[in-house]
């Protein structure tokens, strides 16, 4: 029987409840514990894939093509497995699913209630994952906070699973706030009191407490003995979660903390000592770069920080491979649109990031001409990809209106365009190409060169594809199609590049290949881009140095 370790939060939000729970299990996973994880969303949309960045951040995407929570991509990056989409349960789809089967009369004519129905569905998810993944040990993320309206069938759930599954295969943990006021010079526990008082007050009893603090400064075991003696757990349950340099230092902090062994206590795990040599290695690079870069990073969401947030990881990880801090720009495309692309000056690689619709797409089409023009390293992620075609159209080809379909449906040389069977769809949700694809890379290309082998498999989201009425014309100047994914008789454009005799470094794919980048294997694509940044980056400072110094 699988065990289960439940993570809820108090006080405030945003307190960083996916990483807490990422980081507990790499520890288990440390141990030889086999590990899965799960997120509880309580909003009413079905999946995040028709939500806007700027409410939810990034959308992730998981191998069988589930649009998900991004802390999701927290989870496969801390544990190293690739998750599903039974991983990301939303109360849209529990609340879908039980009038599905109402409607089919499935319940025999009961009144369909809060209490059992939907709480027995919410259960089905959470062991669900159980069934699927064979782990020993689940553990789920209960979105939101202690409170919140929403998440009342949840929270009543899994105060169900205990008594469903006994005592000893359950763990409560819950995350809150310490505060440190300024002017008392002292940390407050009264916002933890309150927040389990109103855990408990609904039937959960948490076994450990993860206090967030924002300073680095150790909580002293008076502080951690009173959270104890008024929220009824072990004071050696009540660990310290402290602000971070980086996020991969968390388990480090969590293990030094007693966490992962107050779990093993609790669920009376059978396990070994923890191997985290190569994690505190992984650390230690991030933390003592021997080199630095600085790539520019063009998106329409910038200002948002977990809008882009798997591509900002990819980007670490790559650095960590080549022993380097990636120092990430994060530039408008609006802002390159109106200003031009001097605000560009001090990068050495350009990266353009995915998005939809037609605002800054002006910004994005000047950035990659530049970096065409000038050398400097691009890559171009599935809408970075589709606009390097539209300029390579346009200014190498000569389709002065070469465009998009998806922005200008009258344009006369639609180089990205719809598949076919995307045409005319009623639904927006779920009906992009998404989730793992196939794809067969063409010999002597960075391509190849970047992932060693020829059949490769990445994930997808989007809607719009290359249009290959055109592929003929690239190729005669000079564009290569470095990789494809057959379907049937069509051989889809997965991989764009130009030869290094034109480049040292341009590519761009379909494909998104940062949510299978972790920091211990990062992205192929990601780790040559940025290799590449950093040899251009030393050749511009060796031209610098040798230009002669006006007087």
């Amino acid at each position: 029987m699988a065990k289960y370790i439940f993570f809820t939060g108090g006080v405030v939000s945003s307190l960083g409840k996916g990483i807490t729970a990422a980081s507990l299990g790499r520890l288990l996973k440390s141990r030889g514990v086999s590990v899965s994880i799960q997120k509880l969303d309580p909003y009413i949309n079905v999946d995040a894939g028709t939500m806007n960045p700027y409410q939810h951040g990034e959308v992730f995407v998981t191998e069988d093509g589930a649009e998900t929570d991004l802390d999701l991509g927290h989870y496969e990056r801390f544990i190293d497995e690739n998750l599903s989409r039974a991983n990301n349960v939303t109360a849209g789809q529990i609340y879908d699913s039980v009038i599905d089967k109402e409607r089919r009369g499935d319940y025999l004519g009961a009144t369909v209630q809060v209490i059992p129905h939907i709480t027995n569905e919410i259960k089905a998810h959470i062991k669900r994952v159980a069934e699927e993944s064979h782990a020993n040990v689940c553990i789920v993320e209960v979105g939101g906070t202690v409170g919140d309206i929403e998440s009342l069938p949840f929270l009543e759930a899994i105060r169900q699973i205990r008594y469903d599954v006994g005592d000893e295969n359950v763990m409560f943990v819950h995350l809150t706030l310490v505060p440190h006021l300024g002017a008392a010079e002292e940390q407050k526990t009264k916002p933890t009191q309150h927040s389990v008082r109103e855990l408990r007050a609904i039937g959960i009893s948490p076994d450990a407490i993860v206090c967030r603090t924002q300073s680095a400064t150790p909580m002293s075991m008076e502080l951690k003995e009173k959270i104890a003696l008024f929220c009824d757990v072990s004071p050696n349950a009540v660990v310290q979660n402290a602000d971070a340099i980086t996020t991969y230092q968390v388990p480090l902090n969590l293990e030094a903390e007693g966490l992962a062994q107050a779990t093993v206590r609790k669920l009376q795990l059978s396990h070994a000592e923890p191997a985290l040599e190569d994690w505190a290695a992984i650390v230690d690079r991030i933390m003592r770069p021997k080199r630095r870069v600085r790539v520019a990073l063009i998106g329409k969401y910038v200002e948002l920080k977990d809008a882009y947030i798997s591509i900002t990881e990819a980007l670490h990880h790559a650095g960590i491979a080549h022993d380097a801090h990636v120092e990430i720009a994060r530039v408008d495309s609006e802002t390159v649109e109106n200003e031009g692309v001097g605000v560009l000056h001090d990068c050495h690689g350009i990266l353009v990031a995915p998005g939809f619709g037609a605002r800054g797409v002006k910004g994005k089409l000047r950035a990659i001409k530049h970096a065409r023009e000038n050398k400097i390293p691009f890559l171009g992620i599935c809408y970075g990809m589709q606009l390097a075609c539209i300029e390579f159209a346009r200014n190498v080809c000569g389709l002065a209106e070469a465009m998009t379909s998806e922005v200008d449906e009258t344009t006369p040389d639609p180089v990205i365009d719809f598949l076919p069977d995307q045409r005319n769809l009623e639904l927006m949700g779920g009906t992009m190409r998404l989730g793992a694809y196939a794809c067969t890379l063409e010999p002597d290309t960075l391509a190849k060169t970047a992932y060693g082998e020829t059949e490769i498999s990445e994930r997808h989201r989007h809607r719009y594809e290359f249009n290959n009425r055109y592929r003929d014309l690239f190729a005669e100047n000079g564009m290569r199609f470095s990789g494809h994914h057959q379907v049937g008789k069509t051989s889809l454009v997965e991989v764009i590049e130009l030869p290094v005799d034109l480049h040292p470094w341009f590519l761009g794919t379909q494909a998104h290949p940062e949510f299978k980048s972790r920091p211990n294997r990062p992205a192929p694509l990601y780790r040559d881009f940025i290799g590449a940044t950093l040899l251009h980056e030393a050749s511009v400072g060796q031209r610098t140095m040798a230009s002669p110094v006006s007087s």
